[in-house]
């Protein structure tokens, strides 16, 4: 490799360094093209009253193939049909309500159980007409289209960060009377030796008088409010369905 490009030099000078023409296709979409594209991505609107370009519409716009359009997305890391969301969140308290919950998450206090609860509301409870055929070698688990609704449900879950393990219990409805059966609930499954540390969302259910009323009556329970607009903060996974994957349910 150093000699042919030492002999190249020798014999064109400098220009013998520069490139060749390589074999194959010449490219038909050139860079201005590519700039146009790139353009009418990123500042215009598609046409037709659509929310988002696609790659059919781009190639209309621009008079080119529909895999030119997504290979020069591809190239530019450009996804129109994707949208991210984002919220500030206004509460006045927003950081020391990030430290006490972090806190706990990165240093939980010693004879406490850290527990990060929260519901899930309206859950379809849905069943199939028949039942469902089981997984047969070459054939998968089969089951019927249609389906019977037998209403909705609430699911309240106390997600335990140090074991993995989750309490969850389903009821009917989403009131704090059902918030409460839950915290009893969670006080008949933990020994009684153990202080409780529960991450909680600003739900109204979490705050009414008569919870507070039994909170003075159970003092080892200890209630930590997330901020407002950041229920990111709590790692129970009810609202992730594929994290429940990793999580003991008892």
């Amino acid at each position: 490799m150093v000699s042919k490009w030492r002999a190249r030099f020798l014999d064109r000078r400098l220009a013998g360094l520069t490139d060749e023409p390589r074999p194959g296709r010449p490219r038909t979409v050139g860079d201005e093209q590519v700039e146009q594209v790139i353009t009418a991505t990123l500042e215009q609107a598609p046409p037709g009253g659509d929310t988002h370009w696609s790659t059919r519409s781009m190639a209309r716009s621009q008079g080119m193939s529909q895999s030119a359009v997504s290979r020069i997305w591809r190239a530019f890391g450009l996804k129109p049909h994707l949208v991210e969301t984002w919220k500030l969140s206004t509460d006045p308290q927003f950081i020391d309500k990030v430290r006490d919950v972090v806190g706990l998450y990165m240093s939980p206090p010693e004879n406490a159980l850290v527990l990060c609860v929260d519901e899930k509301s309206q859950i379809q409870a849905l069943d199939r007409t028949a039942p469902c055929l089981p997984m047969l070698p070459t054939t998968p688990a089969r089951m019927t289209h249609d389906y019977v609704r037998n209403g909705t449900t609430s699911l309240f879950a106390a997600f335990d960060l140090a074991s993995g393990s989750v309490i969850a219990q389903p009821y009917r409805r989403h009131r704090h009377q059902e918030f409460l059966r839950f915290l009893k609930l969670i006080d008949a499954a933990v020994p009684k030796d153990l202080e409780l540390h529960l991450v909680l969302d600003n739900y109204a259910t979490h705050k009414t008088p008569a919870i507070h009323e039994w909170m003075l009556k159970h003092p080892r329970f200890h209630l930590h409010f997330t901020p407002t607009s950041s229920s990111w903060m709590n790692l129970v996974p009810v609202n992730r369905p594929s994290a429940w994957r990793h999580a003991r349910v008892s």
